[in-house]
C-alpha cells in the first residue's frame, strides 16, 4: 500500500462487506529490507472474497491520486490503482480466482 495510514480504513472498508474477515498482522520483511508495513489478510468464502474485491476500486478512487494497492492472491500479485482499478479489474479477478 503507498500510504500505510491507509491500512485501518481499507481494513474496515473490507469488514463492512460481511462473509469477510479482515486480519491485520505485521509484515516480515525480505532480504535487504529495513522496514515493513503490516499486512492485511482477507478469509472468506470465493463469494465473500469476490465481494471484498469488487470494493477495492471504489476505495481507491476514494483516495488521493497515486494511491495503490499490491495484492497477493493464490501466489499472484497485482497492484491496483486509478488507472487500472476500473479497465483491468475485473478480468483480473477472474484470473486470480480462475474462473
Amino acid at each position: 500500500m503507498s500510504d500505510p495510514g491507509q491500512l485501518r480504513p481499507l481494513a474496515e472498508w473490507l469488514s463492512a462487506v460481511g462473509q469477510v474477515r479482515v486480519e491485520r498482522k505485521p509484515g516480515q520483511p525480505g532480504p535487504g529490507q529495513q522496514g515493513v508495513v503490516d499486512v492485511l489478510t482477507v478469509l472468506a468464502s470465493s463469494g465473500g472474497l469476490i465481494a471484498a474485491l469488487k470494493v477495492l476500486p471504489q476505495f481507491i478512487r476514494s483516495r488521493r491520486s497515486g494511491f495503490h494497492i499490491e495484492a497477493t492472491v493464490n501466489g499472484e500479485k497485482f497492484i491496483l490503482d486509478a488507472t487500472n482499478a476500473d479497465k483491468d479489474f475485473q478480468p483480473l479477478v477472474e484470473r486470480l480466482l480462475g474462473y
